[in-house]
């Protein structure tokens, strides 16, 4: 969204490569200061450094704004303490002079006179004429202080920053980005920060699937640096089409609370550069109000948050809730904040108050507080669905601790809760720092989520189920087999006669609509006639993380293979773009050709795996990757490989002559949705599989209670003792 630009303004323009290089740069010039000690110091300090860039910048633009408009202009930040006033000129204060003029009460300030120092007039700004962004800026300063020692290393820090213009949208995006990556690498730098960095990918997942419509408030209770407010910013800027929209997604749109200083300034700094202009973020405890005094008034349409955990809150804290929900378990206490603030009734979307939550395990099987805050869930809420994710997405801080993040609404009382076991992708075995958790890893529960079926990695559990167990909602796969286990083997016989029936109906009918298919006219066409190979030139940012693609076997499709700084990259690599056709020259004849996803636009590839741009006008995508996971393409591409054993491979003049069956792009359509819907059945006979490997497993325990339990024995002989 084009934003605090205009027609007039002819700032020069940064190019990418040009702000990461800047970046680069300034933080080159940190390491050699003796007071700051690795990225844990150094990003806060160029965090305020960028913010108060970014404020003289918009001040900048509004009083030009103002006057144009024959309007008076107030700005929050007065001369000689405007960025302008004495940091803008390279030559200007420097040395023991310019860390007096920043660090001290009072100091000569650059305009010769005595005053308060930079950070002493800012932590002393209040609001005035309803414009809030003085206290703003004076929450954001009350917890930073400058740790760099020379005077000197710090005018070059500050010169570094004063070539990034805050007011082209273009470069603002971009140096959104480039301060995200800022982010997870301060999150590597000490494990403390762990507790406000949430992987990108789980939130753009809980985002995705929560799915705010403009007009609703979001609110993050525990918004760290941000991660969930801009992922929704995001969200809710596609939705945006006129001027009251923007105000709308502006002004009364997204809200959050982050008590800590550090991440409250990299929250304010991560919000404002991806295009919020004024955040809503509360500086103080989310914690802090009695549970009973929370009225409609203050509750929300959505909220997405990880809220901390493992950590204790205060008494005085824990007497804000009920005498028998008092803990000191944060997240816990998070927990019923959450259901209290959401809203009872539909708000402006008609659509019910919702939540997606993060939570260790213990919060799903505890006794005590944790029992009774469960019951309240179950009972006032909907609690739909739990995503169980494996050991690492948090890593390396919270490594060995298992998550799950909670769906739930106030579309009335719990009847039923799915589950999902997020699996860690084929090709690693844990997700860590290298290694992280992508959005593409979401892909199976995604398309799970719009067709729920119980498959071997979802299945429901009904809440009169969860209440047998005393609402223990810590549950695996396995229950189903646990539970059927203890049944009369009459029951277990027939479930498994159901399930075989049913299986056996759906394969008769997926034979017998393929079968339909299969005389359709395709003319066998080359691939070379409808795709032109492309070698995108690909130019790295210094220390931008790039993602390089590889191709899965077996049809399975293009996936993230390694993540790496741009500088560890071999040169020799090319862009890669959504819908582009892309295999594996070692591995095609295995199936390990695909076409590329919109989540994988812009990643690069190696020579390895040559890239084809595809006629649209010729080809139905979705038609050409059923064609390549079919056995017969991957023989026409195994008949074409040459080499050595084992290191066949398939050069791009023979992968081109391969021929596909081509009809109609209408006929492609069509055969690409036949097969879909068959493949949707397919899925449902291998989730019956999976069930009916349980039932039949279940047969032999409930054989030997029939047979075996002493208490079924001496009822049937009791008479005769």
């Amino acid at each position: 969204m084009a934003r605090r630009i205009s027609a007039h303004n002819d700032a020069p323009r940064t190019t990418a490569q040009q702000l990461g290089s800047l970046l680069k740069s300034a933080r080159d010039i940190m390491r050699k200061d003796k007071g700051l000690n690795g990225d844990l110091d150094r990003l806060p300090l160029l965090t305020w450094i960028m913010f108060l860039k970014f404020l003289d910048d918009l001040e900048a633009q509004r009083e030009q704004e103002a006057a144009l408009a024959g309007k008076k202009f107030r700005p929050a930040i007065e001369p000689p303490y405007r960025w302008r006033d004495w940091a803008a000129n390279a030559q200007g204060v420097t040395g023991d002079e310019l860390l007096a003029f920043i660090n001290n009460d009072e100091c000569i300030r650059p305009n010769g006179k005595k005053g308060p120092g930079l950070f002493a007039y800012l932590r002393n700004l209040t609001s005035a004429n309803g414009d809030d962004r003085r206290d703003v800026i004076a929450t954001v300063f009350e917890g930073v202080d400058n740790r760099m020692k020379s005077g000197y290393l710090l005018r070059d820090v500050i010169n570094k920053v004063a070539g990034i213009h805050f007011t082209a949208s273009d470069e603002l995006h971009t140096l959104g980005a480039l301060y995200e990556s800022m982010l997870r690498e301060m999150r590597d730098a000490a494990g403390d920060s762990g507790e406000f960095y949430t992987p990108r990918a789980v939130v753009r997942f809980m985002v995705e699937v929560i799915d705010p419509r403009l007009g609703e408030t979001v609110l993050d209770p525990a918004a760290g640096t941000g991660g969930f407010l801009v992922e929704s910013y995001n969200h809710l800027a596609k939705q945006v089409k006129t001027v009251a929209d923007r105000k709308l997604l502006q002004e009364r749109s997204l809200f959050g609370c982050e008590p800590k200083s550090l991440p409250y300034l990299l929250c304010q700094m991560n919000l404002l550069l991806h295009g919020l202009d004024a955040p809503q973020v509360d500086p103080l405890n989310a914690l802090r109000f009695r549970l009973s005094e929370i009225g409609e008034k203050d509750r929300v349409d959505v909220i997405l948050t990880n809220p901390p955990f493992g950590g204790e809150e205060e008494k005085g804290i824990q007497g804000n809730f009920p005498e028998d929900r008092q803990t000191a378990e944060t997240a816990l206490l998070f927990l019923q904040l959450i259901m209290r603030k959401l809203r009872r009734q539909p708000g402006a979307s008609t659509r019910p108050a919702r939540a997606a939550v993060v939570v260790p395990d213990g919060t799903l099987f505890n006794t005590g507080v944790a029992a009774r805050i469960r019951e309240e869930l179950v009972k006032e809420f909907n609690l739909h669905t739990i995503i169980r994710l494996p050991e690492g997405v948090f890593a390396p801080y919270a490594k060995t601790i298992k998550t799950n993040i909670l769906f739930f609404d106030r579309s009335g009382p719990t009847k039923e809760v799915w589950y999902f076991e997020h699996r860690i992708p084929e090709d690693r075995k844990t997700y860590s720092k290298t290694r992280p958790i992508e959005f593409v890893d979401f892909a199976p529960c995604l398309n799970w989520w719009r067709n729920r079926v119980p498959n071997d990695q979802a299945w429901c559990v009904s809440v009169e189920e969860l209440t047998s167990k005393n609402l223990n909602l810590d549950l695996k796969h396995s229950s189903s087999f646990e539970q059927l286990s203890h049944q009369p083997t009459a029951i277990v016989v027939t479930r498994v006669a159901a399930n075989l029936k049913r299986a056996q109906e759906i394969v008769r009918r997926v034979e017998g609509q393929l079968s339909s298919q299969l005389h359709f006219a395709g003319k066998p066409t080359p691939i070379g006639n409808f795709t032109t190979l492309v070698k995108r030139p690909w130019q790295s940012e210094p220390g931008a993380i790039v993602k390089s693609l590889g191709v899965k076997w077996w049809g399975k499709g293009a996936y993230v293979s390694e993540v790496k700084s741009a500088e560890e990259l071999q040169a020799s690599r090319f862009l890669v773009k959504a819908g582009d056709l892309i295999y594996n020259d070692m591995w095609a004849r295995h199936g390990s050709v695909a076409i590329v996803s919109d989540e994988l636009d812009g990643c690069v590839a190696s020579a390895h795996f040559p890239t084809w741009e595809i006629d649209s006008d010729q080809v139905f995508r979705p038609y050409l990757s059923w064609c390549f996971r079919a056995p017969w393409f991957w023989a026409e591409c195994e008949k074409r490989s040459q080499g050595s054993t084992g290191r066949n491979a398939i050069r791009k003049g023979l992968f081109r002559d391969i021929c596909i069956p081509l009809p109609s792009v209408e006929k492609q359509r069509e055969i690409a949705a036949t097969i879909r819907e068959q493949a949707e059945k397919v899925e449902e006979v291998l989730a019956l599989h999976v069930n009916l490997g349980s039932e039949l497993n279940a047969l032999i325990p409930s054989i030997l209670e029939t047979f075996l339990s002493p208490t079924k024995h001496h009822q049937e002989n009791g008479s005769h003792n």
